[in-house]
């Protein structure tokens, strides 16, 4: 079983995380079907744009934390772990191709940060987002400590990350995260069509464009994304967040 299904609209490619029993939580199995999925659509000539999407209730629902002890059993699995989510975000925001995320129910943590990486998000009504990393003792990735001050700015950034605060799909659209918040029923449909409308531009003027601005330009961006790498490597070895995520464990999740 794939956690992660691909198809094709012409020249949009929709890759969906297929593990809905655990609201697309982020595990080993998943995080390699993902890279697996947008590696190909990257590579792939007939496709001009991705959208990504969640089935089920959420979109993500960030970190499996059942599979901690696995993730964090030692320095070897935690280093593993943390670059396979790292190589994530340079499939999404490093790829020239660009990402519209439509986007429900939970982003949380990973999933907070995969649709960061988005450069067009369409939101259902029904999205909370938020970042539990402070409270379970682990570390933020996908660039965010780099893209979320440059989007709202640096005490913003701060609240968001320190206090982990639920974030409805209004409040986003408010702090310029989120691009158009619309009906559940209407965000695939609202994001192939903006997938579409971005495939009717110049292929090489869309690519020229990601690249100047994710790379040419990006310098700090993927700095933050290594320093990051090595701060979640830090934080999964760290007892006290064994601690903190048995405990979350034992309240249920």
């Amino acid at each position: 079983m794939s956690f992660v299904l691909s198809e094709r609209h012409d020249d949009v490619a929709l890759v969906t995380l297929n593990r809905p029993e655990r609201l697309n939580a982020i595990g080993g199995a998943l995080l390699a079907d993902l890279e697996r999925a947008l590696a190909a659509a990257q590579g792939d000539p007939e496709i001009a744009v991705i959208v990504l999407t969640g089935a089920g209730r959420a979109f993500c629902a960030g970190d499996d934390l059942k599979e901690f002890d696995q993730q964090a059993a030692d320095t070897a699995a935690a280093a593993a772990h943390a670059a396979a989510i790292q190589r994530i975000t340079r499939h999404l925001i490093g790829g020239e191709k660009p990402v519209v995320g439509a986007v429900h129910g939970y982003a949380v943590g990973g999933g907070f940060e995969w649709m960061l990486n988005c450069d067009l998000v369409v939101a259902a009504d029904d999205l909370v987002a938020f970042f539990p990393e402070m409270e379970l003792g682990s570390f933020c990735t996908g660039g965010v400590t780099h893209l979320l001050p440059l989007a709202v700015g640096y005490q913003r950034t701060m609240e968001l990350l320190l206090l982990g605060e639920r974030q409805g799909a209004e409040r986003l659209h408010s702090l310029g995260l989120v691009n158009a918040v619309v009906p559940l029923a209407a965000m695939l449909p609202r994001a192939l069509d903006m997938a579409r409308a971005v495939a009717a531009r110049s292929a090489a003027s869309v690519r020229r464009l990601k690249r100047v601005i994710t790379r040419d330009l990006g310098a700090a961006l993927w700095q933050a994304v290594a320093l990051e790498e090595k701060a979640t490597l830090e934080t999964f070895l760290d007892p006290e967040a064994r601690l903190r995520v048995g405990r979350f464990l034992a309240r249920g999740r």
